[in-house]
């Protein structure tokens, strides 16, 4: 599995914002992210999850899976 890391948003840096993001994406059975839907969190960092997610491939699979995914943004 490749996972790219999310770009902490620069506005999130400056006001202190923090905490878990929860995405389910869809994955295609050869591995790629067909689509993202946020479930949770501040929306400052749901884009820059969304888009870190975007680009992870999973390993191919007989069928399209569906996925929960959290990403934990920390201000230090």
């Amino acid at each position: 599995m490749y996972k790219l890391a999310p770009v902490y948003p620069e506005l999130a840096k400056r006001m202190q914002i923090s905490g878990v993001v929860k995405l389910r994406a869809t994955v295609a059975p050869k591995g790629s992210i067909k689509s993202i839907e946020p479930v949770g969190g501040n929306l400052v960092l749901i884009k820059a999850a969304q888009d870190a997610v975007k680009d992870w491939k999973y390993a191919p699979a007989p069928a399209e899976t569906q996925e929960l995914i959290e990403i934990r943004f920390n201000t230090k």
